[in-house]
């Protein structure tokens, strides 16, 4: 029987399969000899053991059409991020990094800023302009206030998103308000694990309509850069892409050379020119680090 993993924990995967039934599954013996982890939104092939109790067997995984790291999904066609205006403050470093990584990833990336109730309209286009220049959309929302939640749902709508962000910024409050079934259903899978409800320690999927499924992953605080060359960093700023070939040096790394647009034009925003100049150190520093192990 055909179905999806909803989701997985302990090496128990979660699957709603098409007679519209949550089966609790493990994964045959040869996934792991042969090195394959199952991921949640994965398409997979289940064997029915016992229909009362709801148990099955994992017997394939349909061919996935992409696979993220972090967070760790399968079959994703956008991401959503998620950071407050304000309580707590916006961390933009965070932020970049977790665009780099989708970039990196080859996915398309929509940024919401919540609590937009908690600023002035004047904090709030400051912010938003910025990111305008970088992804894909820029969306604002206010809980609360159930302000901007139907420009959010539109933007789901006939897409597998994957939904993330830092912890206390409103993101599970939005996945009430997109898709209030996501308290009920996430109660039927911690009733069969024994967890508590509420707190999104794993990824779970949800399908919110009409070929749309959404993602709600556990918050994060870090994200290590993917493994790209420091060169390389400058094309995962994308507002930096106008001015590629007008530095006064081909190749130009938009940190120590003379003459460069990037640097003294001002038309780039301080704080994702300064985050920039913090990663492209910190990935030539991995870069020394693997040097120096290699050489061993």
């Amino acid at each position: 029987m055909r179905g999806k993993i909803i989701k997985g924990i302990a090496g128990f995967y979660y699957v709603w399969a098409e007679d519209g039934r949550l089966y609790e599954c493990k994964a045959k013996g040869s996934f792991r000899q042969e090195g394959i982890k199952p991921l949640v939104g994965d398409n997979v092939l289940i064997r029915i053991l016992d229909s009362d109790r709801l148990l099955g067997s994992m017997e394939e995984i349909c061919p996935r059409k992409n696979e993220l790291i972090r967070p760790a999904v399968a079959n994703v066609d956008q991401a959503m991020v998620i950071f407050a205006m304000t309580e707590p403050e916006p961390n933009l470093n965070l932020l970049d990094r977790f665009l780099i990584m989708m970039e990196w990833q080859g996915v398309e990336t929509v940024i919401c800023f919540s609590k937009q109730d908690m600023v002035d309209s004047e904090e709030e286009r400051r912010l938003t302009s910025v990111y305008e220049k970088c992804a894909n959309r820029v969306l604002t929302f206010s809980n609360p206030e159930k302000t901007g939640i139907d420009q959010v749902r539109t933007c789901l709508e006939g897409k597998t998103t994957v939904l993330a962000g830092p912890s206390g910024v409103g993101k599970s409050s939005l996945v009430n308000q997109i898709y209030p079934q996501a308290a009920s259903e996430t109660g039927e899978v911690s009733e069969k694990i024994g967890r508590g409800r509420h707190t999104t320690r794993h990824s779970e999927l949800y399908r919110i309509g009409e070929n749309s499924f959404l993602f709600d992953t556990p918050g994060f605080s870090s994200l290590k850069l993917p493994d790209i060359p420091k060169e390389e960093l400058r094309r995962y700023f994308t507002e930096f892409l106008p001015y590629e070939g007008k530095c006064r040096y081909m190749g130009c790394s938009h940190i120590h050379e003379p003459g460069c647009v990037i640097k003294e034009e001002g038309k780039i925003c301080r704080s994702r020119y300064r985050n920039y100049v913090q990663m492209y150190e910190e990935l030539a520093e991995q870069e020394k680090r693997r040097n120096r192990r290699n050489k061993k």
